[in-house]
């Protein structure tokens, strides 16, 4: 494990961030009450510095070979998306489990409530470009598979703990940063609770939930590598045709659950307290 991170400042400061170097043992509360009642209400939360950057570069020059591109010669950037998968080479790996973001997943999933990831999932690379990329709908994702194919999402978000959101490469407004709608996962609750644990198509679920969120405000996730977006399962949000003039590197892996959430909890999980809070207004 390279750096450890230490306490976070108080509740004031409103995000997190690296240090240089390591200092066992301090690493206590990453988030804070105002952030985890942020995520409560609004459906995310950034964890700035979650990994070295030094290590997000490292990351980058791994998928930048991945795509077959030149990162010096745009001419070799034909495609507005190329989409990667589950790189868990030592940096992906290291990146994935840095103590900070453990100690994250505890307060906002429940201390043994979550699997430790050893791979970042798919890792759509987006290049500016003119053109549609074909990807750019407001969904959520689906959670767990569907025995006639496809994928399910139920109230008790089976198969998924949080969406994650790693950045490699600098994001700012015109990189096609994720669009997030602020809220919208108090939006998918009701929707889904009618349908029980074997929960809705995935595709139902977006045509049924999106619209409830139409008119919520909109955040990007932008950032530096190293910054990770920490998501409710249920979060409306969208990719964005690239505007900008360097390729976007960012993967969006699960956290996979132990269980399904506990609604019933008398000390809720924030990601639990949210779809009771949904369901209560």
């Amino acid at each position: 494990m390279r750096p450890v991170w230490p306490a976070a400042a108080p509740a004031t400061r409103r995000k997190t961030r690296c240090r240089a170097t390591p200092v066992p043992g301090t690493l206590r509360f990453v988030l804070t009450p105002a952030e985890l009642d942020a995520f409560v209400a609004d459906g995310f939360v950034k964890v700035e510095g979650a990994f070295p950057r030094a290590l997000g570069d490292e990351c980058r020059a791994e998928l930048w070979r991945a795509t077959g591109c030149d990162p010096d010669d745009p001419a070799t950037w034909t495609r507005p998306v190329i989409r990667l998968d589950q790189f868990g080479s030592p940096p992906f790996r290291e990146a994935a489990s840095t103590p900070a973001l453990h100690e994250a997943f505890d307060q906002l999933a429940g201390p043994g409530r979550w699997v430790r990831r050893h791979t970042l999932g798919t890792v759509p690379v987006r290049f500016p470009s003119p053109d549609d990329p074909g990807d750019a709908g407001w969904h959520l994702e689906g959670s767990f598979p569907d025995p006639a194919g496809g994928w399910r999402v139920n109230l008790r978000s089976r198969g998924r703990a949080l969406l994650m959101l790693f950045l490699f490469s600098e994001v700012g407004a015109d990189d096609a940063p994720t669009r997030i709608r602020v809220g919208s996962h108090l939006d998918v609750p009701p929707v889904l609770a009618p349908h029980g644990d074997d929960g809705m198509a995935w595709m139902d679920a977006c045509l049924a939930a999106v619209p409830r969120s139409e008119g919520r405000a909109e955040a990007l996730a932008t950032g530096v590598p190293g910054d990770v977006y920490l998501c409710h399962p249920f979060v409306v949000h969208a990719a964005q045709p690239h505007r900008g003039t360097r390729p976007r590197f960012m993967a969006q892996p699960p956290l996979e659950p132990i269980g399904e959430l506990d609604l019933e909890s008398t000390s809720p999980t924030p990601v639990a307290a949210a779809v009771r809070r949904a369901l209560e207004r």
